[in-house]
């Protein structure tokens, strides 16, 4: 059983900065890799970031928010983090944490249909 609960997400302006929280729990369950994927009106949901234990901790990015955005994760807190620097009005849309406990691979890492346990979501708005 994994649940995940967000947090952080707002309205700000373009060139603002924010970060957003993943409260995680994991009863038995070894998860391999985390990430932050974000879904607009009327887009698929894409990958924005994960991060992988199976990996040591390696880092992946989609190239839209390569140098803006950080991932990182607090095993001690169980929470996951995203910081969002820098952000634009195309970063605007619905944010929700994954966890997942397959292989990971540079192909699926940043895939949705990869991951098997979401949260609700948590809302950014930027306004330019």
């Amino acid at each position: 059983q994994v649940q995940l609960v967000e947090s952080g997400g707002g309205s700000v302006q373009a060139g603002g900065s924010l970060r957003l929280s993943c409260a995680y729990s994991i009863d038995g369950s070894i998860i391999n890799r985390m990430g932050w994927f974000r879904q607009a009106p009327g887009k698929e949901r894409e990958g924005v970031a994960a991060i992988s234990s199976a990996d040591g901790g390696r880092t992946y990015y989609a190239d839209s928010v390569k140098g803006r955005f950080t991932i990182s994760q607090d095993n001690a807190k169980n929470t996951l983090y995203l910081q969002m620097n820098s952000l634009k009005s195309e970063d605007t849309a619905m944010y929700y944490c994954a966890a997942d406990f397959g292989p990971v691979t540079v192909s699926n890492v940043l895939k949705a249909g990869w991951y098997h346990y979401w949260g609700q979501g948590t809302q950014v708005t930027v306004s330019s």
